[in-house]
Protein backbone atom coordinates (compact mmCIF):
# COMPACT_ATOMS: atom_id res chain seq x y z
CA UNK A 1 0.00 0.00 0.00
CA UNK A 2 1.43 3.39 -0.98
CA UNK A 3 1.97 6.21 1.47
CA UNK A 4 -0.84 8.13 -0.24
CA UNK A 5 -3.17 5.16 0.28
CA UNK A 6 -2.12 4.95 3.94
CA UNK A 7 -2.82 8.66 4.38
CA UNK A 8 -6.26 8.18 2.82
CA UNK A 9 -6.88 5.24 5.15
CA UNK A 10 -6.02 7.38 8.19
CA UNK A 11 -8.22 10.21 6.90
CA UNK A 12 -11.19 7.89 6.38
CA UNK A 13 -10.68 6.31 9.81
CA UNK A 14 -10.64 9.70 11.51
CA UNK A 15 -13.76 10.81 9.65
CA UNK A 16 -15.67 7.55 10.24
CA UNK A 17 -14.90 7.71 13.96
CA UNK A 18 -15.60 11.44 14.33
CA UNK A 19 -11.99 12.10 15.34
CA UNK A 20 -11.22 15.15 13.19
CA UNK A 21 -9.07 17.78 14.87
CA UNK A 22 -7.39 21.01 13.84
CA UNK A 23 -3.73 20.84 12.74
CA UNK A 24 -2.35 22.26 15.98
CA UNK A 25 -3.90 19.38 17.95
CA UNK A 26 -2.68 16.84 15.39
CA UNK A 27 0.85 18.26 15.78
CA UNK A 28 0.65 18.01 19.57
CA UNK A 29 -0.52 14.40 19.24
CA UNK A 30 2.41 13.64 16.93
CA UNK A 31 4.88 15.10 19.43
CA UNK A 32 3.27 13.09 22.22
CA UNK A 33 3.57 9.88 20.20
CA UNK A 34 7.21 10.65 19.30
CA UNK A 35 7.79 11.19 23.01
CA UNK A 36 6.65 7.64 23.66
CA UNK A 37 9.48 6.40 21.43
CA UNK A 38 11.94 8.58 23.34
CA UNK A 39 10.57 7.24 26.62
CA UNK A 40 11.06 3.63 25.46
CA UNK A 41 14.57 4.36 24.21
CA UNK A 42 15.69 6.19 27.33
CA UNK A 43 14.24 3.59 29.67
CA UNK A 44 15.50 0.47 27.89
CA UNK A 45 18.94 1.87 27.04
CA UNK A 46 19.33 3.21 30.58
CA UNK A 47 19.90 6.78 29.43
CA UNK A 48 22.56 5.62 26.96
CA UNK A 49 24.47 3.51 29.46
CA UNK A 50 23.26 0.25 27.93
CA UNK A 51 22.78 1.03 24.25
CA UNK A 52 22.75 -2.67 23.38
CA UNK A 53 19.49 -3.00 25.35
CA UNK A 54 17.68 -0.36 23.29
CA UNK A 55 14.14 -1.53 22.63
CA UNK A 56 11.42 0.53 20.98
CA UNK A 57 8.01 -1.05 20.62
CA UNK A 58 6.73 -1.59 17.10
CA UNK A 59 3.30 -0.24 17.99
CA UNK A 60 4.87 3.04 19.10
CA UNK A 61 6.43 3.43 15.65
CA UNK A 62 3.00 2.70 14.20
CA UNK A 63 1.43 5.37 16.41
CA UNK A 64 3.96 7.93 15.16
CA UNK A 65 3.26 6.99 11.54
CA UNK A 66 -0.49 7.24 12.10
CA UNK A 67 -0.17 10.60 13.81
CA UNK A 68 2.14 12.14 11.17
CA UNK A 69 -0.23 11.03 8.42
CA UNK A 70 -3.05 12.66 10.39
CA UNK A 71 -0.96 15.86 10.62
CA UNK A 72 -0.35 15.85 6.87
CA UNK A 73 -4.03 15.25 6.20
CA UNK A 74 -5.11 18.06 8.52
CA UNK A 75 -2.76 20.43 6.66
CA UNK A 76 -3.84 19.20 3.20
CA UNK A 77 -0.28 18.02 2.51
CA UNK A 78 0.27 14.95 0.37
CA UNK A 79 2.56 12.90 2.62
CA UNK A 80 3.86 10.82 -0.28
CA UNK A 81 4.88 13.91 -2.23
CA UNK A 82 6.44 15.46 0.89
CA UNK A 83 8.42 12.28 1.48
CA UNK A 84 9.65 12.18 -2.12
CA UNK A 85 10.80 15.79 -1.87
CA UNK A 86 12.63 15.04 1.36
CA UNK A 87 14.41 12.07 -0.21
CA UNK A 88 15.45 14.21 -3.17
CA UNK A 89 16.77 16.85 -0.79
CA UNK A 90 18.85 14.33 1.19
CA UNK A 91 20.19 12.73 -1.97
CA UNK A 92 21.16 16.14 -3.35
CA UNK A 93 22.97 17.04 -0.11
CA UNK A 94 24.96 13.80 -0.22
CA UNK A 95 25.85 14.42 -3.87
CA UNK A 96 26.88 18.02 -3.17
CA UNK A 97 28.71 17.70 0.16
CA UNK A 98 28.85 14.03 1.09
CA UNK A 99 26.52 14.50 4.07
CA UNK A 100 22.73 14.44 4.31
CA UNK A 101 22.68 16.90 7.22
CA UNK A 102 21.36 20.43 6.83
CA UNK A 103 24.17 22.19 8.69
CA UNK A 104 27.72 21.83 9.79
CA UNK A 105 28.57 19.25 12.42
CA UNK A 106 31.12 20.01 15.12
Amino acid sequence: MSLRQQQNRVSEFLEENDMQAPPEFRIMDFISEAGEIVKDAVKTAEYGGAREKLDVKEDEIGDVLFSILAVADSLDIDAEKAFERAMEKYERRIDEKGDAGSGSHS
